[in-house]
Order: C-alpha cells, then structure tokens, then sequence
C-alpha cells in the first residue's frame, strides 16, 4: 500500500500507527499496530476513536495483516473482531463489510482512505455556509482531524469557516466522563488558531439564556433511516437546549454514518462503557454507575443533516 497519513493515523513503509489519542493533550505518543487484536484494544480503549477514523484504522490494518500473510479465513475472523469492537458506530462495520467484499484489500484501503478525505470536504463546504460572520458557535465531543483521515465533520465545518475569513468563536463543551472536549478539541483548535473558550457541559444552558450562542454543530456515530442521530452522550441535552432556546442544532456527518437498515433511533445499540470512567479517582468505588457512550437525538430536534451530498 502506498504510504498515507492524517492527524492521528499513519501508514508507513508497510507500518501501521496511530496517535495515542488518551494520552492527549499532554503527551503525543504514536503507537505501532502489529496484529488486528492490538487494534480493537486501541479501539476499545479510545486510543484511536470517532466513527470515520476508526473505520479507516479497521480498514488499514485488514490490508496490512492481509499483506504479511494471513489466510482468507484469519482475515475474515479478524474482520469480525474489528467489526464488534464498538458497537454504535457503523462506520466501523461499513468499512470492514466494504474490505471483505473486495478481492484487493491494499486497493480497497486506499479508497476507503482517500473517500474519507474528500467526504470531509463536501461536508466542511456545505456547513460552512450557514455559519455567518461573528457567529459564536457551540460543539460537543471531538469531530476534527482526530476523528477523520480528514479535517472532521462538524469540526471539519468550524474550520472551513475560519479558514474562509469569518470571525468565529468556538464553545467547547468539555464532554464528560471522558472529556474529549477538553482534552481533544481544545487541542485541535488550538493548532488551528480557532478562537475558542472551554465550559463544562452543564453551562452550555447558561450560555444559551444568555444569547451567547448563536448556532450549535456536533457529529455522530449512527444516523437511523428516519434521521434520528446517536452521538457522544451529552449530545441529546444539547439538541434540548438548543431546541428550547431556538438556537439550530446540526448534525454533520458522511454518508457511512447513515444505516438505513436502522428504522429509528430506538434500534440503534448503545455502548455502555466500564464503571470507572465515571467514577474517577476520587468517586465511591461501591457504588452502582451507569455509562452509557451515546445517546440519541431525535430527528425534531434537529435543525437539519450536513451530509457530504449536502443538507438534509
């Protein structure tokens, strides 16, 4: 395969990395991908996460294993494992069923690669056009260059219009347990140059009272057929808010985000993750705790899809 790389991810002389995205912002280590179970504990562990990125990483290291000799069937047992390892996101299974369906695996890759670049600029060039000069924008979760090969989704579209003059200031939710807010986004448009300001997640009412927001971008990990959007928990307080404050409320994401085999967003799984990322290090370790990754926006709540086709 030729060599490829993007904000978290690189292929290199035939070498598998990844930026590991838990140890940002303070430290930037890339680890090497040997073996596809390496990769679903990266997956697993949120090394390498956001529903493009790692559908693109399942992708890479199917071709790579491939490449150094595995069998037909070591691959489709590897494909199957990569397919389960997050369960909400079906970019992730969308480009494993693509790579087990193609007789070049390399070549298959590089698309599904190169399709995510571009998908990311169709998006970024559609959204950028509802946001106007001064606006104050809300985003939750990280949707930029650490959850795409490309430049993101929703993060993708904030850039665009940074980058094509307008005066734009970012709220960052910090997007607990986990806090890739705070920990990612902050970090990503900080080396843009993005004006921006950091809040925990339960100011962003606040804000909103206060006509200090003027429009509201965020991502996701499942669209259903009926529009319904499953994306980090926290989200669906959000898409309230906005709704409440008339604030419009758009979800940006590709195509490979959309199942139509999902009728609603009631059969769309979600992700429960370990006790602990709730309870931290200072929490009560005998207590019961619920964790769920993602929640579900209803399609009433919001204003509209920025796909890469453009708005729906």
């Amino acid at each position: 395969m030729k060599d490829m790389s993007s904000l978290g991810l690189r292929f290199e002389r035939g070498k598998l990395f990844v930026l590991d995205q838990q140890l940002l912002p303070h430290k930037e280590v890339w680890i090497e991908c040997k073996s596809p179970q390496e990769m679903v504990d990266l997956i697993r562990r949120l090394a390498v996460r956001g529903a493009p990125l790692i559908g693109v990483a399942a992708a890479l290291e199917l071709a790579r294993y491939h490449e150094r000799g595995a069998s037909p069937a070591a691959v489709r047992e590897a494909a199957g494992m990569l397919r389960a390892a997050r369960p909400t996101a079906v970019n992730l299974m969308a480009a494993v069923d693509r790579m087990l369906g193609a007789d070049d695996l390399a070549r298959m890759a590089e698309k599904i690669f190169d399709e995510d670049v571009e998908l990311c600029e169709n998006m970024a060039r559609h959204g950028e056009l509802l946001i106007k000069d001064g606006d104050r924008i809300l985003t939750h979760c990280n949707t930029g260059g650490l959850a795409t090969v490309g430049i993101g989704t929703a993060l993708g579209v904030i850039r665009k219009a940074f980058e094509n003059g307008k005066r734009i200031h970012v709220y960052v939710d910090e997007t607990r347990p986990l806090l890739q807010g705070a920990r990612l986004t902050a970090w990503e448009l900080g080396k843009l140059g993005i004006p921006f300001t950091l809040i925990s997640d339960n100011m962003a009412g606040m804000l909103m009272a206060q006509k200090k927001i003027d429009i509201a971008f965020v991502g996701s990990d499942r669209i259903a057929a009926n529009g319904d959007a499953a994306n980090k928990i926290g989200t669906y307080s959000v898409a309230v808010l906005a709704h409440y404050h008339r604030v419009p409320f758009y979800v940006v994401a590709p195509y490979t985000t959309v199942d139509k085999n999902c009728p609603t967003g009631a059969d769309i799984p979600i992700e429960e993750r370990n006790a602990d990322e709730v309870r931290g290090a200072s929490g009560p370790r005998d207590c019961a705790v619920y964790n769920p990754a993602f929640d579900v926006t209803p399609r009433k709540l919001i204003t509209a899809l920025v796909l890469d086709t453009g708005l729906a």
